[in-house]
């Protein structure tokens, strides 16, 4: 399951705005100095633009990008489109997959050493996945590996685990109503989504840390689930936490440590013991 570990809410009016490749450059560095160097970041099409390349090129650090179709790629020394290169193969391996409604697809993948228009002397790796549509996905990486079967289904697995970080954005905007907002400022929204993230990572780490536990086993249990438990579960966790928490008639206050009182009495506390005499 995802676990969010950055998130920034910004607006192209606010002050200091530069573009919106900036910020998402500004969102990679955390990474680089966070994670391990081997770390694969996996970006969607929305990425698949010359800044985002050069960063990673220029770093060394891996990645996998979807492509779009109307990109130019260098294949056996020539320049053509990266379909028209694509095309060629029809797809040497097969690896099933089972999406969200745990239906089994059946993909074939090929993998074909291109390179980029704007970067020639950097090699990279364009895998072609047949079997989400009528024309393959394109799938270009900087990853290394001397046998080419791996390299595809390695390629291949990981982007289609990060199609969970959608899942991850729907299941939040949906089970807080991110998108119903009372706020009228940018640094209200933030809070609120701040709040948002934490508790979307809670769920992730108790489905995760708890798995085999007690616990976790009743929370499926209250999410009362008529067709078994889905491989996405934070639907199913979100509606036990919020069907358990509504149970409870003394608000949070209850959940939280009391602390002493203090043996000092307050001015007002002291007037009051005055005027009654004592």
């Amino acid at each position: 399951m995802p676990v969010p570990v950055y998130e920034k809410v910004f607006s192209a009016a606010e002050k200091g705005f530069i573009s919106e490749t900036y910020e998402n450059l500004c969102c990679l560095e955390p990474f680089s100095k966070n994670f391990t160097p081997k770390y694969i970041c996996t970006l969607d099409r929305g990425f698949d633009a010359n800044d985002y390349y050069r960063y990673f090129l220029k770093h060394g650090e891996r990645f996998i990008i979807r492509a779009k179709k109307n990109r130019n790629v260098i294949y056996n020394g020539k320049t053509c489109s990266i379909m028209e290169a694509a095309l060629r193969y029809k797809g040497a391996y097969r690896m099933d997959f089972k999406d969200k409604r745990d239906r089994r697809v059946q993909c074939k993948m090929s993998c074909i050493p291109v390179r980029l228009c704007e970067f020639p002397s950097k090699e990279l790796v364009l895998t072609v996945v047949y079997g989400f549509g009528k024309e393959p996905m394109l799938l270009l990486s900087n990853l290394k590996m001397q046998e080419k079967k791996r390299l595809c289904h390695t390629i291949a697995k990981v982007y289609l685990l990060r199609w969970r970080i959608e899942e991850y954005f729907r299941f939040k905007k949906q089970q807080f109503e991110l998108e119903d907002l009372r706020v009228m400022s940018l640094h209200s929204i933030r809070n609120l989504n701040l709040l948002a993230m934490l508790a979307v990572g809670y769920i992730s780490l108790t489905t995760d840390v708890h798995r085999d536990s007690i616990f976790l086993s009743e929370l499926k249990e209250c999410s009362k689930r008529i067709y078994g438990m889905p491989q996405f579960i934070f639907y199913a966790i979100g509606y036990a936490l919020k069907y358990v928490l509504s149970m409870s008639r003394s608000g949070i206050g209850s959940f939280l440590p009391s602390k002493a009182r203090s043996q000092q009495i307050t001015l007002f506390e002291y007037f009051k013991i005055a005027d009654c005499g004592i």
